[in-house]
């Protein structure tokens, strides 16, 4: 499982067949501290639910593209849900924003 934080959105207005309707999320990746690992990526977000700010954990290479309906689609990363918190050798780490707060389909 890789974690990130959501920092944007992507807007395509093309996309490749079986990608119509996805929504497409930047992504900072990061360690288990929460500290940043690397470049942005852009991950489709299967759960429409994912927005700037969240804590989320997302798959890359086949797994993200079989998390998707239909499966095999042209992608390289998917977030497959949200953290609400997260426990590491009894440090808990809240999810920036409280789950009341998310909404179905909110970006």
């Amino acid at each position: 499982m890789l974690i990130g934080k959501v920092i944007g959105r992507v807007v395509a207005t093309i996309k490749a067949d079986g990608l119509e309707g996805a929504r497409f999320l930047l992504v900072d990746p990061l360690d288990e501290k929460l500290k940043s690992k690397g470049a942005a990526i852009v991950a489709t977000d299967a759960t429409n639910m994912a927005g700037p700010g969240d804590l989320v954990h997302y798959e890359g290479g086949r797994e993200a593209a079989m998390a998707l309906d239909p499966s095999f689609v042209p992608v390289d990363h998917t977030i497959l849900g949200l953290i609400d918190a997260l426990t590491l050798s009894e440090t808990s780490v809240p999810s920036p924003r409280p789950p009341a707060a998310r909404k179905k389909g909110a970006s």
